[in-house]
Order: structure tokens, then sequence, then C-alpha cells
């Protein structure tokens, strides 16, 4: 019993008194779904989550969504954007520019704040609807990039909208993530895992939006209910993870691992027997913004270095929703 106590209270902040349970060491933003990532100092939350987070999408000939799962050379797909594009009350103007860059590619630079075209038929996973269309040079840069007809398109969130899961999050959207606003690992996590693995890997094989350092592994799995910078983070799912993870970000070859050792701890087979899929494993939880929900977004930013106040925790990996 006290052991249990005692693991709780690591949860919720090392000792009480108010303390931090972990502090944010890295906030990434994702603009394009499928490419790398952008390390930022903060972000401003808006109604579907980060700023500028897979506001982008490429697509093929019929406007199905390309993933890394079945093109993983998107891993190789870097994206800049201005420096000041995460300032809390920034606006794009004519001259500012997100940057596309690959192997073997001329760098290609994508308006802000352009006016573009509607094309409809846009789909990824179960959505579908109009997305923005970035034009015929972008088209031309992934059709020769992919080596087959492909375009960039922009969500449209003037006219669409894409809900979260309501059985997890009700009244919640986002644009292209796959499923919810936020994901936040854990350091922790991540050295624990390599300590097992024959090859650590870093952090970028899983992709998360907040990555926080300080927690004892694995203490993302039961937070149900964290503070940072006064805005309200609830957890609604552990992320369960897909081939991605296995597919190295510095070359886009997949493998085996991290997934076939995280087999052997981290599946339902062993945090959750009684589910029916037995060899999903999870790493990392999905988050939802309390905030987020009102239409006033002035104030809502977190940055690197804001502690992380655990207010509620689940109790078991049972108790935690999957």
């Amino acid at each position: 019993m006290e052991k249990a106590a005692s693991f709780l209270s690591s949860l919720l902040g090392g000792g009480g008194d108010g303390e931090p349970a972990a502090t944010v060491k890295s906030i990434l933003i994702y603009p394009i779904k499928s490419c790398r990532g952008i390390a930022v100092p903060q972000a401003p939350i808006t109604s579907t989550g980060f700023r500028w987070d897979r506001q982008w999408l490429v697509v093929n000939a019929k406007g199905r969504a390309y993933t890394q799962r079945v093109e993983p050379k998107l891993a190789l797909v870097q994206v800049e954007l201005p420096p000041e594009a995460f300032a809390e009350d920034w606006q794009p103007t004519a001259d500012d520019h997100m940057v596309i860059r690959a192997p073997g590619m001329e760098p290609l630079k994508i308006p802000l704040a352009a006016e573009h075209a509607t094309i409809d038929d846009v789909s990824v996973w179960e959505w579908s609807g109009s997305a923005y269309n970035e034009g015929a040079e972008a088209a031309e840069w992934f059709s020769t990039y992919f080596e087959k007809p492909s375009r960039l398109v922009r969500f449209k969130e003037a006219s669409e909208t894409r809900p979260t899961d309501p059985d997890y999050a009700q009244g919640y959207k986002i644009m292209f993530t796959d499923c919810f606003p936020f994901l936040i690992a854990s350091q922790g996590s991540l050295d624990a895992l390599n300590e097992i693995l024959k090859e650590p890997i870093p952090m970028n094989r899983f992709r998360p939006n907040i990555l926080v350092d300080g927690c004892q592994p694995y203490s993302e799995d039961l937070w149900k209910t964290i503070k940072i910078n006064n805005l309200t983070f609830q957890g609604v799912k552990l992320c369960n993870r897909c081939k991605v993870p296995t597919i190295n970000q510095d070359n886009g070859i997949s493998g085996t691992e991290p997934t076939e050792t995280l087999q052997t701890f981290r599946s339902d087979k062993v945090l959750r027997p009684s589910h029916k899929n037995k060899r999903q494993v999870y790493f990392g939880q999905n988050l939802v913004c309390k905030e987020s929900l009102s239409g006033n977004n002035k104030g809502k930013i977190i940055k690197v270095g804001d502690p992380v106040y655990v207010q509620q925790a689940f109790t078991s990996s049972n108790e935690a929703p999957a």
C-alpha cells in the first residue's frame, strides 16, 4: 500500500506542496502531415491544437492522404516556417512563406497568406471534405519527388470541421492530425526503452507534440488532468502505435524495432489482457486542451521550460483509456 501511495505521489509531483511532476523539454510542430517536425521554443494553442500543426497534407491523384505508413520518403521532407510564426499574435503577410526541402529537390516556397482554389474529395482516414489546393508548382514538386501524381493541400478551416472521436473527447476538433490534437511523451519513457533496445532510437520515431522530462518512465500514461501554463490538458487515450516508429526518420528505412521490443511489455497482452487486440502497443498519451473550446485564443501558449502539474491521475493502465 505504501508503494502504491508513493508511486501515485510521484505521478502527482514528486513530493507534494505543489511541486511539478515534469518540465516541458521540447515542443514539436508538424506543419505537413507525416513530414519532419519543427522544434519550437513556444507554441500558441488554437481550436484544433498547436498553431500550424498538420495544417497541410500531401495527397495522391484521387485526393487520398499520404502518410509514412505507405510513403516513408515523407520522413525526409523538411519544413521551415518563419520563427515569428510561433508568436502569440503573429499574422502572415504576402512576404511570408513555408519552405519545403527534400533530398535531390530544389527548395519549394509556399505562401502563408495567399488565396487558393478549393478542391473537393480530399480524404484522410475516416474524414473527407474540401481543402485549399496549394497550386501547380507544389503539385509538380511533390509529383517529381514521389514519381507519381501528387498534390499539396491545406485544411480549409473556414468551412470544414473534423471532429475527434466522440467516444474519447466530445466537442474537440483537429485538422489533418490522426486522431487527437496533442500527443505527450516523456524522456524517461524513451530512456527506459533504449536501455533494453539493442540500438537506441531518438524520440522523433514517436512524433510527440509535447516532450516532458523529469518524471518516471511511462508516468504520462496515468496523467488524467495536467496543467501547463494555466492551461488544462486532459488525457483521453493511450497512443496505440502503428508502423511509423519502426521507420528511421533520417533515411526513411523501416525495420522491426522498437515495436518488437514494445510487444514484450507495452502491448495489450501485458498491459490490459482483457482487450481483444493483444498485439497493439502503446507509447505516449493523446491529450485535449479544455481552453481550446473557447473562441478566444488570447493567452493560450505553452513554452519550453514550463512546469507540468498533475491534478488527477488514473489509478492504473486498465483505467487509462486506450
